[in-house]
């Protein structure tokens, strides 16, 4: 699993533990007349942005001759050389213009270049996840684009041009519910309770610091329930995290709250199958995938009003919104969930899933993402 997503300009807005997988076969384009649609991406450094692109590419890829561009893509992802630029100026077989897909300021000003000034037959799409209002210098950017795709609604509240709402979607088949929970726990080596999951890099933006507050205050109450934090605090905030165990300690919860570290991508998906309730604390979010992760599995999601959160959180169906930062919020919205009877938690269980198999599947994503191809290829 790579989390997703970020700003326009690439910074890592949720980020999930991200540790590489096995080498999967790599794939290169040799013919660039196959190649419809070129998708930059370059920055070197994992980013939110990285990974969606390189999450539903190659599905785009079931439909359109897309590959992307750019250092350290993931193994499985379709791509082109730079060395390969140059054929650009040359028409695909299927199309009049090739389509270049930016994701951030960058790419969008390459795009620019290539087909203003160098002149390659191209149409520009960018795909905006800021939630923010744009600097004069991005703004002028947008306006250059053929297309403009937002993340969610909230996104395109702050574009200053029509946009098309799309929102992630994610890999439902591997991503899917337990077929016994306790089982799963034991493969991990968690102990025998019930288990509230926080996934992502260990910061103060992440909220990692509420969900253990929050935490704190619930679980003693509560002795057949547990926590775990899974990831890891980079740089700067190695000491946060640090202080986060001092408090667990302090609490006499060091057995009962688990801060297990990074796992590998692949390994994600059995920690989600784990859980009994997910919770996304974000204090601020650009888009965060993670709950889909975990609805996807069959797991409800408490998570802050930030982000896309509120668009993907069927409030009392799917799970619960509560105010960023706010403690007391955190603690009652997971200790209600922990107190409903069996039947009421199977239930949101169930429609955790449903939602997600119905309206957020990779497969969707990329399906809307082309469906914006077609419209521009059609005018």
């Amino acid at each position: 699993m790579a989390n997703a997503l970020s700003n326009a300009d690439g910074d890592r807005a949720d980020a999930a533990p991200a540790m590489p997988d096995a080498a999967v076969p790599d794939v290169a384009v040799r013919d660039m007349a196959e190649i419809d649609v070129v998708a930059p991406n370059f920055k070197r450094r994992l980013s939110g942005v990285t990974a969606t692109l390189e999450r539903v590419v190659p599905v785009q890829a079931g439909e359109v001759g897309i590959a992307a561009l750019g250092p350290n893509l993931a193994p499985g992802v379709p791509r082109i050389g730079w060395h390969q630029l140059p054929a650009l100026w040359r028409r695909p077989k299927r199309h009049a213009r090739r389509i270049w897909h930016a994701r951030r300021n960058v790419e969008m000003l390459a795009g620019v270049v290539l087909r203003d000034l160098l002149r390659m037959p191209l149409r520009l799409v960018f795909t905006s996840a800021s939630q923010r209002h744009h600097t004069r210098w991005t703004r002028f950017l947008i306006s250059r684009m053929d297309a403009v795709i937002s993340t969610s609604g909230a996104t395109a509240d702050y574009l200053e041009r029509p946009s098309t709402v799309i929102l992630h979607g994610i890999d439902t088949e591997t991503f899917r519910p337990a077929a016994d929970r306790a089982e799963a726990r034991a493969a991990l080596g968690l102990p025998p309770l019930r288990m509230v999951g926080c996934f992502g890099r260990v910061r103060r933006q992440k909220g990692t610091d509420v969900f253990v507050d929050a935490l704190i205050e619930v679980l003693p109450a509560r002795p057949d329930w547990g926590g775990v934090v899974l990831g890891r605090a980079t740089g700067q905030h190695g000491e946060f995290e640090q202080d986060l165990r001092r408090r667990i300690a302090d609490a006499g919860l060091a057995d009962r709250i688990l801060m297990p570290g990074e796992v590998a991508t692949s390994q994600t998906p059995a920690w989600y199958r784990a859980l009994d309730l997910y919770v996304s604390p974000q204090r601020w979010e650009g888009f965060g995938v993670t709950p889909l992760e975990a609805m996807a599995c069959g797991v409800p999601v408490v998570a802050t009003t930030v982000g896309a959160f509120p668009e993907l959180i069927a409030e009392g169906v799917t799970g619960t919104l509560v105010p960023p930062g706010n403690v007391s919020a955190m603690a009652a919205a997971i200790a209600a969930y922990m107190d409903q009877g069996d039947n009421a938690r199977r239930a949101m269980e169930e429609s955790a899933r449903t939602q997600a198999l119905e309206e957020h599947s990779i497969a969707e994503e990329a399906r809307r993402i082309n469906a914006v191809y077609a419209r521009l290829w059609a005018e």
